[in-house]
């Protein structure tokens, strides 16, 4: 079994998954968690690292920076970077995600395909072509999750959360408006395929109907 969690930051998608782990668990079914979007899987995170050590100053540090914004503005490095970046997906969905389902466990992924599109759409504007032939065979090859749900909330509740937990690296309003308005958009998250859920709900309530929506299914 798989079972997708996508949504806004700060809607409490790690929460929900860290409790359905233990539901799983409680009935004796083995999970696996999984964390991914495009260019932070663990392998594509290792080969960055790597990089930097042999390229040094010639690859910007981690997180949001002018010298990574200026160099992803090479149109060349875009390029590499997204190919780069989706065969890893290839690799992590269609191999590694794939097999940890076949094994009987019931794999929990926090964030999916349609959030790596939204976010190559966002950071490369014209560069990503979501009807490129890469783009299609990860779609073609990555697993069809059984359960996807799409955790939000308002903008300012976002933020605030982003904030009380100390993010890093926090997106800024206007970035958070536009995921919002992409998550809500059918074209781009169809509710055929994500149930939704508004999360300025209690914890235990968006839990229940997570376990509701799966034992019902």
């Amino acid at each position: 079994m798989i079972i997708v969690f996508s949504g806004t930051d700060g809607a409490g998608k790690t929460t929900q998954i860290e409790r359905l782990v233990k539901y799983f668990e409680a009935k004796g079914k083995s999970c696996e968690y999984v964390w991914a979007r495009g260019g932070y899987t663990p392998l594509f995170s290792s080969l960055k690292k790597i990089a930097r050590k042999v390229l040094g100053k010639k690859v910007p540090a981690q997180g949001n920076s002018k010298d990574r914004e200026r160099l992803l503005k090479k149109n060349y490095i875009s390029v590499i970077w997204l190919i780069v970046a989706i065969w890893d997906l290839i690799f992590f969905y269609s191999i590694y995600v794939r097999a940890m389902g076949r094994l009987g466990k019931v794999v929990i992924c926090d964030r999916y395909l349609e959030d790596t599109a939204l976010d190559f759409e966002h950071n490369f504007g014209t560069v990503f072509n979501s009807k490129s032939f890469l783009w299609k065979l990860l779609l073609w090859s990555a697993p069809e999750p059984d359960h996807s749900f799409l955790l939000w909330v308002p903008v300012v509740i976002s933020r605030e959360r982003s904030i009380a937990k100390n993010e890093p690296f926090p997106d800024s309003i206007e970035t958070l408006e536009y995921r919002l308005d992409k998550y809500l958009d059918e074209n781009c998250f169809p509710v055929n395929r994500y149930y939704r859920i508004e999360c300025t709900t209690p914890i235990d309530e968006v839990s229940k109907e997570i376990i509701s929506f799966i034992e019902k299914s």
